[in-house]
């Protein structure tokens, strides 16, 4: 492929830093490789002399093989990595360390949830809620912060502290290291053995950064030392898609790099090869209402394109059926189901689309971990509700709900592992408030009975009481109850097709085995329609894009609280808008859990006149 101008410029400078601002679809990966071959070919560096900078592995490899197949050679030594396996390999050469002294991201996630198991902690999702701590320990560790003065966002400020203490005596007493301490050790080696920091900078005389608005400050500091004392360093990023500050990436540092090198040159990649002149155009119009980023003008190398649209709907249950219909309309005119992407902000909010995906027979594909909504505790309290009502006598079942909301029934009136309310009866003949309590309880049940699954879920929520329940459970463990009237809500909605409770279980087991699969399947089965987080997308690119709810309390998110947050998540939509090819739909609901809300600031911005 030929150069265009810029990328040549790129391609062509020599010496001494350099920032590249590299636009959505602007070949930075052609552009990078293409100066590997310049510096080898043209100026005669040696390949060995060469380190490339990546934040994933299938990048690194990604970037040798198309190296080796532009300059027609099946090997070619430059170094081509990720920042922690660098680093881990400088580790090794100075410590004699090996695999064994490596902490797995299996063993990282069960000392964890080991620890946390020994807090009094309450988690709507375990697995996000260790996924969380595991990001706040990167966080500290890659930022140097004062454990003492780190605020969780995610438990109380003792009992992540006492998590974290315990997490790295456990690492400690097992003689491994994680990869966050990768960083850490590394630096603290260049920083205090200046023989070895020096062996290392003769052998990277010249440093290539991709994806460089994800640098952390550890990183940014090693790379910095490194590259003493020429100073050619070539970092490529777009700080307008900076949107890993939750991982401690720190997208100021790319304004720090003009500071640090007042003499670095900058070239613009401007001219997007991805998408269509009214994507380019109506992404620019939201980015630009961020303050804190460089100026640059973008445009398309194709004209026009199919408009972009803006679709309302009443509530996500109405969102996840327009959605289908259109993929249906767009399979239909041949686009590959692979090519088309529902992306959102938060996984949980998959859950109305997936679940129509698997009514309708639809395949599709996941790249991250997707709740199951049925196997939260509330739709696990649902589920046993609705078997007793179906006439099964399970005492686990009994256990599951006889006190949501509370009833003060005792596990010693259940005996064996069939239950009846006339044994139950029998415990308390001679309390009768209790049998009152008891009476209402089967009464209760009698009533579910003879209801369709959408009011038997209103029944429990508003007759039985299990609301109060809900709120007294979000106020006893600390949890937001809107996050729990969510789920519940949400459990409704997709309830709502289904005539009998039968007809309900048949579903839930389906979608269970189905979820089940695709976590199965996740790197076998390439087919069907991609459901991913705007996070997991990054990167990535589909000739079709659905972007759901796009409200104020998801994009941005309802934790974005201060300036610098909320332009993090308007890069995050930004990101969303520039995945699409040729065709992106951004969505909107009226209605969430029952209440009104409105439709991001960012559909607002989309929908100025400019």
């Amino acid at each position: 492929m030929k150069l265009n101008y810029a990328q040549a410029q790129a391609v062509s400078h020599r010496d001494g830093p350099c920032l590249v601002l590299a636009g959505p679809g602007s070949g930075k990966t052609l552009t990078i490789v293409n100066r590997i071959k310049y510096l080898i070919e043209q100026c005669k560096v040696r390949p060995e002399e060469i380190l490339v900078v990546t934040f994933t592995r299938f990048a690194a490899q990604e970037m040798k093989s198309r190296l080796c197949s532009l300059m027609g050679r099946p090997s070619i030594p430059v170094t081509a990595g990720t920042f922690h396996g660098v680093f881990y390999g400088i580790l090794r050469c100075t410590y004699r360390m090996n695999g064994q002294n490596i902490l797995s991201e299996e063993e990282k996630y069960q000392i964890l949830r080991d620890a946390a198991g020994r807090q009094e902690t309450e988690a709507v999702d375990e697995e996000d809620f260790i996924a969380d701590l595991a990001a706040e320990i990167s966080r500290i560790k890659n930022n140097r912060l004062k454990l003492e003065e780190y605020v969780s966002e995610k438990c109380g400020a003792e009992t992540f502290r006492d998590i974290y203490r315990a997490y790295e005596e456990e690492r400690k007493r097992r003689r491994k290291i994680d990869f966050d301490d990768m960083l850490v050790l590394c630096c603290d080696l260049l920083s205090s053995r200046p023989e070895v920091l020096r062996g290392w900078q003769k052998k990277f005389r010249y440093i290539l950064i991709d994806e460089f608005q994800d640098i952390n400050r550890i990183q940014y500091d090693v790379i910095r030392m490194l590259a003493l004392p020429e100073n050619n360093v070539f970092a490529v990023g777009d700080d307008d898609q900076a949107i890993y500050g939750f991982r401690g990436a720190d997208s100021e540092l790319m304004f720090r790099f003009e500071r640090d090198y007042p003499q670095a040159r900058k070239i613009l990649l401007g001219t997007n090869y991805r998408s269509t002149e009214f994507i380019v155009r109506n992404s620019l119009k939201v980015i630009r209402h961020n303050e804190k980023r460089f100026e640059k003008k973008l445009e398309a190398s194709r004209d026009g394109g199919a408009c972009l649209h803006v679709q309302e709907l009443a509530d996500p249950a109405e969102e996840a059926g327009y959605i289908l219909d259109e993929i249906e309309k767009c399979t239909a005119a041949g686009v590959k189901p692979e090519e088309i992407a529902v992306l959102f902000r938060v996984h949980t909010d998959a859950g109305p689309v997936a679940e129509a995906l698997v009514e309708r027979r639809i395949p599709f594909q996941m790249k991250e971990h997707l709740p199951n909504i049925y196997s939260h505790f509330i739709g696990k309290d649902i589920m046993a509700y609705f078997r007793l009502a179906m006439g099964e006598r399970n005492r686990q079942d009994f256990l599951q709900v006889m006190n949501r909301p509370k009833r003060y029934i005792g596990r010693d009136s259940l005996s064996g592992k069939e239950v009846s309310f006339e044994q139950i009866r029998r415990y308390y003949c001679d309390k009768d408030w209790m049998m009152d309590r008891v009476d209402q309880f089967e009464w209760d049940i009698k009533m579910l009975a003879k209801m369709a699954p959408y009011a038997a879920v209103q029944y429990i929520r508003k007759r039985i009481g299990y609301d109060d329940y809900i709120r007294d459970y979000a106020f006893a463990h600390n949890i937001p109850r809107a996050d729990l009237t969510e789920v519940i809500q949400e459990i409704a909605e997709a309830a709502r097709p289904y005539r009998t409770l039968e007809e309900w279980f048949r579903h839930v087991e389906e979608y269970t085995r189905v979820l089940m699969e695709k976590e199965k399947k996740k790197k076998d089965n390439p087919e069907g329609v991609r459901l991913m987080t705007i996070h997991a997308a990054k990167g990535l690119e589909f000739h079709t894009v659905f972007i759901l709810e796009a409200n104020e309390g998801r994009l941005p998110y309802k934790k974005a609280r201060t300036d610098a947050q909320t332009e993090e998540e308007r890069r995050l939509f930004y990101v969303a808008m520039t995945r699409a090819r040729e065709k992106l739909t951004v969505c909107y609901v009226k209605t969430k859990s029952g209440k009104e809300i409105s439709p991001s600031r960012f559909v607002d911005e989309l929908l100025d006149v400019v």
